[in-house]
């Protein structure tokens, strides 16, 4: 299906019972998030909004909060885009199988932008940002957010639609310092194309042009989160997903798509930022209060009977966790032909996508030798580290297949396989005073932090052990997490100044019982029963409570030539005094949309 608009797509998600209507009004105030969030934790539909509260413009969202709505929606050119985005990467398959690529050349030329003459579309209308629907979606939210926006600019020095930029950077719509219906919040974090657009008109001394879509075919949502091939634009991506040229025009100057629902049109001048946030984020936390661009808000205009899109991100999973698989989907081996050696990168969702990242590569380097240590391992490890958005993780596990076939997806198995085989004293790499994640509020400051490489290879070099051992049951409440790995309940946080006397006499405590060969992970935690509760717990708390430079210590732990090494790792990942607060469901609003739930309402039938 080839959807010329949303309001398409929701049509057909209904017919094929992909899609539930929600006639009663609903307060955009946390309740619609609320909403949301439940039923996709229950595997639901997707959620039309037909009455939202204060605003005369329905709401829908959870579009792609499954896998199988997701290939639905996309089922009649997702094999097309895939074999774009594989000839992109590796040209030679043409020459190999001809027949099996003939219409993709035909595909990719129909997927080219599309100028149109007229100015605004036919049935567009001026409105202003107040009378969009003003969701707030966590309780201590700054304002309204858009979470589903495609953030569209133009290279100042090349300007036009294929130097363009078109990215999903959110957008705060009120509270703060914004002056309603004149100014809006632009979040977007280090590594992001319309920084360098914004750098190079701050050095010709001018304001950046930014036009801001939401809604339209779901192709031009997902082809603002794509990571794609050197050389191809989002808009040329879009127009291949969908099966239909993006068509756009230019009205006083700014960009306008012709089957977005709504486009905010505004400048973002020179050197101006305001507070923007807090926001509950995709880590599972509030992103705090920081400067960030501010935008002049020009026009804004929505297209007849516009629907606004959402969605509510959190703990993950989430929904972006379903645009995650989607891309994966799509990318297929992408990383494979930009790395040599790499077979498989996977960002882990459970811990919040980049703080922690699985790898698989290979060891050629001295096949010769009979005992085998990391050699091209680690520099593909430091190629992985530095390439787009993977640059942002805190934590790498990277090892090469060999004897039995592995999967990062496996993610017990994969890091019981490293924990087997990594040497403590040799094989942890680290990179301080760097950049991670705007987002992850672990390190020492905004976009600030650190990096380590845990890199495995060879031989089996220990038996992990399969319960608590009596050294660590002394010490407190400790927990076994997975095979080697073991949850220590320790007291709250105090500061960095007080951690290392502490953590020093717990591993000297250890230390001194013996030593403890079959546990190379330990985990200081706040709750060591939430901790090993399940794997997710401890992926998320772990990786996204500790600054490894900071936060990981060593029983019997020691410098040589600046390497550090250790007989068994501490990771420290109590809650730091620093850190953003977790996101926790508001109880008042859980109890207002309870009727919504029941027999014979809108959405009876979904477990809560």
């Amino acid at each position: 299906m080839r959807y010329h608009n949303l309001e398409q797509c929701i049509n057909d998600l209904e017919k094929h019972g992909h899609l539930v209507r929600i006639k009663e009004e609903v307060d955009p105030h946390l309740e619609m998030a609320a909403i949301h969030l439940k039923v996709y934790a229950a595997g639901g539909p997707a959620l039309l909004f037909e009455k939202v509260k204060g605003s005369k413009y329905r709401a829908v969202s959870n579009l792609f909060g499954t896998m199988e709505r997701s290939k639905f929606i996309f089922r009649d050119t997702l094999e097309q885009a895939q074999n774009v985005i594989a000839l992109r990467n590796d040209p030679i398959k043409a020459l190999k199988s001809p027949f099996q690529y003939i219409g993709t050349g035909l595909a990719a030329r129909k997927a080219l932008p599309l100028k149109k003459t007229s100015g605004l579309p036919e049935g567009f209308r001026e409105i202003q940002i107040s009378d969009l629907p003003q969701i707030k979606h966590w309780k201590d939210d700054g304002g309204a957010f858009v979470t589903l926006p495609q953030v569209y600019s133009e290279d100042p020095e090349k300007p036009g639609i294929m130097n363009s930029n078109l990215g999903m950077y959110r957008v705060q719509l009120s509270g703060n310092d914004y002056v309603l219906n004149k100014e809006v919040g632009i979040h977007y974090q280090i590594h992001r194309g319309i920084g360098v657009h914004q750098d190079k008109a701050n050095k010709l001394g001018q304001p950046l042009k930014v036009s801001c879509f939401i809604g339209g075919p779901p192709a031009h949502t997902l082809s603002a989160v794509m990571p794609l091939p050197e050389g191809m634009s989002e808009l040329t991506f879009a127009g291949l997903l969908g099966g239909r040229h993006f068509r756009y025009s230019y009205v006083d100057g700014f960009c306008i798509s012709h089957d977005a629902d709504f486009v905010i049109t505004g400048e973002i001048h020179p050197g101006e930022t305001k507070p923007e946030g807090p926001f509950g984020d995709h880590l599972g936390y509030y992103s705090l209060v920081h400067p960030f661009p501010v935008m002049r808000v020009h026009k804004v205009y929505a297209r007849e009977r516009a629907i606004f899109p959402f969605t509510v991100v959190g703990r993950p999973p989430q929904e972006d966790t379903s645009f995650g698989e989607l891309i994966h989907e799509l990318t297929g081996g992408a990383i494979r032909q930009e790395i040599p050696g790499v077979k498989e990168v996977h960002a882990v969702d459970a811990a919040g996508v980049h703080p922690l990242l699985f790898a698989i590569g290979s060891e050629r380097y001295t096949p010769y030798e009979q005992v085998k240590r990391p050699a091209e391992l680690l520099t593909i490890a430091n190629r992985i580290l530095g390439t787009g958005q993977l640059s942002l993780a805190k934590y790498l596990f990277i090892t090469a297949e060999e004897k039995q076939p592995l999967s990062t997806h496996r993610m017990e198995d994969f890091l019981t396989y490293i924990l087997e085989r990594v040497d403590l004293h040799r094989d942890i790499h680290f990179q301080t005073n760097t950049t991670i994640d705007t987002l992850d509020y672990s390190g020492t400051g905004l976009n600030t932090g650190s990096k380590v490489i845990f890199a495995a290879v060879g031989d089996k070099i220990r038996d992990l052990c399969q319960e608590v051992p009596g050294v660590l049951k002394e010490l407190g409440h400790a927990k076994l997490i997975m095979p080697g790995v073991v949850a220590l309940q320790g007291s709250a946080f105090t500061s960095y100044e007080e951690a290392p006397q502490e953590i020093n006499r717990l591993c000297g405590s250890i230390r001194d019982k013996g030593p403890l060969p079959s546990c190379p992970l330990i985990v200081l935690c706040d709750d060591s029963d939430f901790m090993s509760a399940s794997t997710a717990n401890f992926l998320w708390a772990t990786f996204t409570r500790s600054n490894p430079s900071h936060d990981i210590h060593g029983v019997n732990s020691y410098y040589e030539h600046k390497h550090w090494g250790c007989d068994n790792v501490l990771i420290d990942a109590r809650t730091k005094p620093h850190q953003a607060p977790p996101l926790l469901p508001d109880a008042e609003v859980e109890s207002a949309i309870r009727h919504l739930f029941a027999p014979g309402a809108s959405l009876s039938g979904i477990s809560i």
